[in-house]
């Protein structure tokens, strides 16, 4: 595994370099000013802005040692889903704080917005337009297990320390990603336990380590995670608080290609392979452009679905897409 590049005293300017370089990078100090990051006690900070709202959160027994994934043999998970409030929460790692043998405790992806009125004010993302709001990631010392994420992410390490291990997406197939359905948290995560992987039974893991790249991030510091990056999460400390942005500034009229790439899961896998290897060449020529524009040789008017950008457009498509699939 290679470090992670960091950088000081990150601009927008120069943030619009870091994001076209797709390439992740340690922001270093970005959000030290932030109240959060300055004051000595987090939890308490916290507790002045919570409304009594419950959120759900994560807990599982000492013997999974802060790893949350799934159960045996990927039946179930190893953790229970609870509700409290926010304040009933930190009462919960406060507790747990004293004990030799923690219980895991970990809310994820809670909104500012809703849970925490005027955190976005008063811990202002320098980086981002306001409407791209935060969410917060605060635990003990779990470890959330690869995986990636369908937009661009901006984590800001509020309180406590944190471990990233990214990888980049060309590396799925040595990742060995669990099932689609059920998943701890929504996406798909690894199989294997970056903190204690089995190599024996996941022999290629070792290839994904030599491409992996790490970093360890203090209070104030924060990570850009290029779209789709995989990424392995360690809380390193008692008590953690992550600040996160997401943001995706692809269309959004245009379908998902999730939903794309289930349809040829459905249609494409079972070909025999000589049809797979025809509709890999088709797929890289019309839809990845591995040879530039495909319609640029035809006269804009003849372009058809080649050309097929406008939202009216789209819809036409949509209808005849959807046609298909119910067989009319």
């Amino acid at each position: 595994m290679r470090p992670i590049p960091a950088l000081h005293d990150v601009s927008p300017a120069i943030f619009h370099e870091i994001r076209a370089s797709a390439k992740p990078v340690i922001l270093k100090g970005l959000v030290a000013d932030w109240p959060i990051v300055r004051t000595d006690d987090a939890a308490t900070w916290l507790r002045g802005p919570a409304t009594a709202k419950p959120v759900q959160f994560m807990r599982a027994p000492p013997e999974i040692e802060g790893r949350l994934h799934y159960g045996a043999n990927a039946a179930g998970l190893n953790f229970e889903r609870e509700a409290a409030t926010l304040a009933g929460f930190l009462d919960l790692l406060g507790e747990a704080a004293d004990s030799v043998r923690p219980e895991t405790l970990a809310l994820q992806g809670l909104p500012a917005a809703t849970h925490l009125p005027g955190f976005a004010e008063r811990n202002p993302m320098p980086l981002l337009p306001p409407e791209i709001g935060p969410r917060l990631w605060i635990g003990n010392a779990a470890k959330v297990a690869t995986h990636h994420d369908p937009s661009e992410n901006l984590a800001c390490v509020a309180a406590g320390r944190r471990r990233f291990t990214l990888f980049p997406p060309e590396q799925v197939g040595n990742l060995y990603m669990g099932p689609f359905d059920p998943t701890p948290a929504g996406v798909q995560v690894s199989m294997v336990h970056v903190t204690a992987p089995d190599l024996v039974r996941f022999p290629r893991f070792a290839q994904a380590l030599d491409a992996a790249l790490v970093a360890e991030l203090d209070p104030g510091d924060a990570l850009y995670i290029p779209y789709q990056w995989y990424h392995h999460v360690e809380a390193l400390d008692a008590f953690n608080v992550l600040v996160n942005y997401w943001w995706n500034p692809a269309r959004i009229d245009i379908g998902s290609p999730l939903d794309a790439m289930m349809a040829g899961m459905m249609s494409l896998r079972t070909l025999p392979a000589d049809q797979r290897r025809a509709w890999r060449a088709m797929f890289d020529y019309y839809v990845f452009l591995t040879d530039g524009d495909p319609g640029a040789h035809l006269p804009a008017e003849a372009r058809g679905i080649l050309g097929a950008t406008s939202p009216r457009d789209i819809a036409q498509m949509r209808r005849a897409l959807l046609a298909r699939l119910q067989g009319s």
